[in-house]
């Protein structure tokens, strides 16, 4: 996937309340120790307009949270939510499939997210991501309740995952039946991140809008500093 896509209007998204008052804009932070002069992106979303059910047999639809890349710039243990739509996307497009990204005001509910998105894909296969993490990929044809593929161990998702996740969608879309992506596992996830991961819900049902409708996004990736 290219590092810059056009997007119309976007408004760069505000820093990360998790991450403190210091936060930068979303996707942008200062190298962890021993990570050098690591690049440094950023993420604009821009509103294009209430999404529509597409007619591209070849797409999946990314559902985004209602505060994803907005209010929240970070997951549950600091992967930039610029990383985690750029893996998704770049798994999708190689692939040879086409990706939207939509915005789910309604509900932080990630079966309500995944699902919808399904139901919006011309393909019949959506992605569900919440602003910590947890991602589930669905069909348009299963129960709300079912799902392809969930990874509901948020603080166990890094880009790499991400990519896969967005691989596999893909496939799906193309009708073929891929392996799993590999689930991890860490029993001490939930007891060590459980606190936060209430809070962060707790904050991003502040911004759900019931009976909003869905909206399609443009998407810009750049490079920190390219302009």
């Amino acid at each position: 996937m290219a590092d810059s896509t056009a997007a119309g209007g976007a408004v760069e998204s505000p820093a990360d309340p998790a991450e403190g008052p210091a936060g930068n804009a979303a996707g942008e932070r200062a190298p962890r120790p021993g990570e050098g002069t690591a690049t440094v992106r950023t993420l604009r979303l821009g509103e294009k307009g209430v999404a529509r059910p597409g007619r591209r047999p070849d797409e999946v639809v990314i559902g985004v949270s209602p505060a994803f890349g907005a209010f929240f710039s970070r997951t549950i243990v600091g992967v930039p939510h610029v990383e985690v739509l750029r893996e998704l996307l770049a798994g999708v497009e190689e692939q040879g499939v086409h990706a939207r990204v939509v915005r789910f005001l309604g509900s932080t509910d990630l079966a309500v997210i995944a699902h919808t998105a399904a139901r919006l894909s011309g393909s019949g296969i959506g992605v569900g991501v919440l602003s910590r993490g947890t991602t589930m990929i669905h069909q348009r044809d299963l129960l709300r309740l079912s799902n392809l593929e969930l990874f509901p161990q948020a603080p166990l998702m890094d880009p790499e995952t991400f990519r896969r996740v967005g691989g596999n969608a893909a496939r799906y879309a193309k009708g073929e039946s891929p392996e799993p992506v590999p689930s991890r596992n860490d029993h001490m996830a939930r007891p060590r991140w459980q606190a936060k991961a209430a809070l962060l819900h707790i904050k991003e049902t502040e911004f759900v809008r019931e009976g909003a409708e869905p909206v399609e996004l443009d998407v810009l990736i750049r490079v920190a500093g390219t302009g």
